[in-house]
């Protein structure tokens, strides 16, 4: 996985899910949906997002605003940095700021946080938990607080009617997952990515091989391309080409956690060759934080035990936290 050449295939090695069945009184149409995912999710885990109701307007306004953000003077984002101004890792994070796969430079990009919004007197700030708190908003953008508020709202409801299917593809209740949407962990993250640098140090990446932390991730992205997946029977990497009004969604390593491996969570990475900036906008679906990530036990095969141990959203995130901020 030195190299940071990929392949192009035909998109159907990404499958396209079209999602709208879901809002359909009609059982039928929601477990049509469900069988979908459960093939993308036993496949690689990654597909593209049709037909999720997320207004077109709502989305460029969120790219308008994430670029109107990055392009702030140095000063103007380092006084909105996230070590600075916020106890819950919310604000501007650094070019360079984090670090994705091991023993790789630090990964070519910089970002900014959001999260559920809770003031300083809620039990859960005043207690320390993890992630929770407010926001840390730029005070001349006008129109970034209102827009990505907005946004929050329409793909934690978007992630919820995912898990609905998800927990439908699992042969479950679509109630199984109720209990996770309560008071979410989620993150909102605006992502810019310069272009790769000619004299870039070998293997630096805008963003290194990883799989995502929790539950699943849907994935916002300009047409400029960069995000590569590993495609596990080969052992290359494949592009994943950005398809107009789709999201790519992704499984993380929460779910699967949840269902023993049998729903893949699997490595991608972001090489930004094509010259140009490149920003994406990944929403982190995430669920409450004392939700137990235990083994489903309808998804382990007759006499196999789970691979992992029982933990909770908050116990898994601040383990998988500390593999890339130490």
């Amino acid at each position: 996985m030195e190299s940071n050449l990929a392949r192009r295939v035909d998109q159907a090695t990404l499958p396209v899910v079209d999602v709208s069945g879901l809002t359909s009184s009609n059982p039928e149409d929601r477990l049509a949906v469900a069988r979908a995912l459960r093939e993308a999710c036993i496949g690689n885990g990654f597909f593209y997002c049709a037909g999720h109701g997320i207004p077109q307007g709502l989305m460029d306004a969120v790219f308008a605003e994430t670029r109107k953000l990055f392009a702030l003077p140095s000063e103007a984002k380092m006084d909105l940095e996230k070590s600075k101004k916020s106890k819950c890792n919310r604000g501007y994070e650094v070019l360079g700021g984090q670090t994705l796969e091991a023993g790789a430079p630090p990964d070519r990009k910089e970002g900014y946080y959001i999260g559920l919004e809770m003031r300083e007197d809620h039990p859960m700030v005043r207690a320390g938990r993890f992630n929770r708190g407010p926001n840390v908003w730029p005070q001349d953008l006008p129109g970034f607080r209102p827009t990505m508020l907005a946004y929050f709202a329409a793909m934690q409801e978007l992630g919820d009617r995912l898990m609905q299917a998800i927990a439908l593809s699992l042969d479950l209740s679509e109630d199984y997952f109720d209990g996770y949407q309560v008071e979410p962990l989620s993150t909102l993250r605006l992502l810019h990515y310069p272009p790769q640098r000619p004299d870039a140090p070998k293997n630096e990446k805008g963003a290194g091989a990883h799989t995502d932390w929790g539950a699943i991730t849907l994935l916002m992205q300009d047409d400029v391309g960069g995000l590569q997946v590993f495609d596990k029977n080969d052992g290359s990497w494949i592009h994943a080409d950005p398809i107009p009004g789709t999201f790519v969604v992704n499984l993380g390593d929460a779910m699967a956690r949840w269902t023993n491996d049998l729903y893949k969570s699997t490595l991608h990475r972001v090489v930004n060759a094509s010259g140009r900036e490149r920003y994406s906008v990944p929403f982190f679906y995430d669920g409450a934080p004392d939700y137990e990530v235990v083994c489903i036990p309808t998804c382990l095969k007759p006499g196999e035990e789970p691979k992992y141990a029982p933990t909770t959203t908050e116990g898994h995130l601040m383990e998988m936290f500390a593999k890339t901020y130490g």
